[in-house]
């Protein structure tokens, strides 16, 4: 729009009208402007998702470290350098390279015999005179022994007694599989790398096809559901268990699923729900558990955790906003999550997104000092120190807001923490809450590289096993139980009829490994 500014028109009202006009094409303008921002603001994150760092570490500056800090840091490493208890009189003895090996691994002995000794005899090959031993120079080496498939052949002799004609055997063992040829051995080692390793199937078969056993993958496929049926009473045990704890962290991750009859892949959900209150000196021990649901209706984790009460450590996901419903469930947000929208905006240069963070990072800061105190003593020091910060970051928050343009990014992100700050503030108030689902986040991972090297789960049954087997896998991760050396157990056990009302005995945390092992 032009307007010749020196013939402009004498009538009022045309003047008047010509204002409005300017004021609507500048309203316009400002508008498209943050729709391109916006735009620009949404390339610039995915370019940093796709060939940038994930990582959302801070850099050093917005700690707010103090000058005189580092003053005395510097001077203390000064200190130790120019002190002479530091100085080596002599010429230190370089460490054993093996020192650090674990006790409990395997040893073997190799005895190298001197040229012209061998035969263990004990003179010297010089003259001729009598030897005696004057000590041994010992020195330790990595050996593998590589992984070794075997026909385990089961033989059961018969005794016939010519007196009674009786005949004796012992009765044939119980197979995982029935008229199947894989040992729990097999078993546990079929699961533990496809659900542990992550190792496909495929590859599986061409591992074992290289150490002598040509295998198809649709057999390991079948294996693994037949071992996955003996679990699932243990599934539902873990499942029993977690859930009647008073406080929780709940999220959930795609998995792509075959869906049959049409060649595609259809977008499943995995929902994991973690325990973990070692941070605040909890009693119970960590542990994980995952359901599959063909989608993601808010129903599902409802019908999860239909007899859950307590605290449930959640992200944005508004499917769990029904469980807050009455008094049964109080739902806490995370930070992690009202961070990173600012994380985003800061590496643009953004000053306010960058102050946001400042201030968030100062309460981690808090709670890094007050990680591994009970719960008690976590609470009385946030509310002596968090506190007052976060009520002065809603405070900031709720005066910038005003001042940004409402569809922009910033805004959103300022938006997105006011809108969740009870549940933000939560923490404050429990001492076993955290700040944020990292928890959780850790037991995605898993998942995540497992999906990334199988690209999807073959059927919704097969999405259900992915959840029975990885939780206990993930739990025995948590509890530092060999995976492994679990399973193979556990199915042993169950195969030759272990007792129903005693599954509790069987979950990580419980389980013993038995003595013939």
């Amino acid at each position: 729009m032009r307007f010749d500014l020196d013939n402009l028109p004498a009538d009022p009202a045309l003047l008047q009208q010509m204002v409005r006009d300017l004021a609507e094409v500048v309203e316009r303008q400002k508008a498209d402007l943050a729709e391109l921002e916006a735009l620009r603001q949404q390339l610039r994150q995915m370019q940093r998702t796709v060939f940038g760092r994930r990582s959302e570490r801070l850099d050093p500056d917005q700690l707010d470290l103090g000058l005189e800090e580092l003053e005395a840091d510097i001077a203390r490493v000064e200190a130790k350098l120019a002190s002479p208890e530091l100085e080596p009189s002599a010429p230190a003895e370089p460490p054993s390279r093996g020192r650090d090996l674990p006790d409990d691994l395997p040893h073997h002995d190799l005895t190298l015999e001197p040229p012209g000794l061998e035969s263990g005899a004990g003179v010297c090959p010089c003259c001729g005179g009598a030897l005696h031993e004057a000590g041994e120079t010992v020195a330790r080496m990595i050996d593998y022994v590589p992984a070794q498939v075997r026909v385990l052949r089961i033989r059961r002799p018969k005794y016939a007694c010519r007196g009674c004609g009786t005949l004796h055997q012992a009765p044939a063992p119980e197979k995982p599989i029935a008229k199947g040829m894989a040992t729990p051995a097999m078993l546990a080692h079929v699961i533990t790398s496809r659900y542990c390793d992550h190792l496909p199937f495929y590859r599986q078969a061409q591992i074992l096809a290289r150490n002598g056993f040509p295998v198809d993958r649709s057999v390991l496929a079948g294996w693994a559901g037949q071992a996955c049926w003996w679990l699932e009473a243990l599934h539902e045990e873990l499942a029993k268990a977690l859930f009647a704890s008073a406080k929780l962290f709940a999220d959930d991750t795609p998995m792509p699923t075959l869906a049959p009859g049409t060649g595609r892949v259809k977008t499943g959900r995995l929902w994991a729900y973690a325990r973990d209150d070692r941070p605040w000196q909890g009693l119970d021990p960590p542990a994980v558990i995952y359901a599959y649901t063909s989608d993601r209706k808010g129903e599902r984790p409802a019908a999860h955790l239909r007899e859950f009460c307590g605290v449930l450590q959640v992200d944005g996901y508004a499917g769990f906003e029904r469980l807050a419903a009455g008094n049964r469930v109080v739902l806490a947000a995370c930070w992690s999550h009202a961070r990173r929208r600012f994380y985003d905006l800061a590496e643009n240069g953004s000053p306010i997104a960058a102050e946001a963070l400042r201030r968030i990072a100062r309460l981690y800061a808090i709670e890094e000092r007050i990680r591994g105190r009970t719960a008690d003593e976590r609470r009385q020091l946030r509310q002596a120190e968090a506190a007052s910060q976060v009520a002065e970051l809603k405070a900031w928050l709720e005066h910038e807001l005003p001042r940004l343009p409402g569809r922009s990014k910033l805004a959103e992100a300022i938006r997105y923490a006011l809108g969740r700050w009870k549940a933000l503030c939560v923490y404050l108030g429990d001492g076993r809450v955290e700040m944020d689902t990292n928890t959780v986040e850790r037991c995605i991972r898993p998942v995540a590289l497992g999906r990334k090297n199988s690209l999807f789960a073959g059927s919704e049954g097969g999405g259900h096993r992915w959840a029975v087997i990885a939780s206990l896998v993930e739990t025995c991760k948590l509890n530092a139980v060999e995976p492994f050396a679990y399973l193979r157990d556990v199915l042993e056990r169950m195969v030759n009829g272990y007792p129903a009302a005693r599954l509790a005995d069987l979950l990580p945390w419980n389980w013993k490994p038995a003595v013939n092992a």
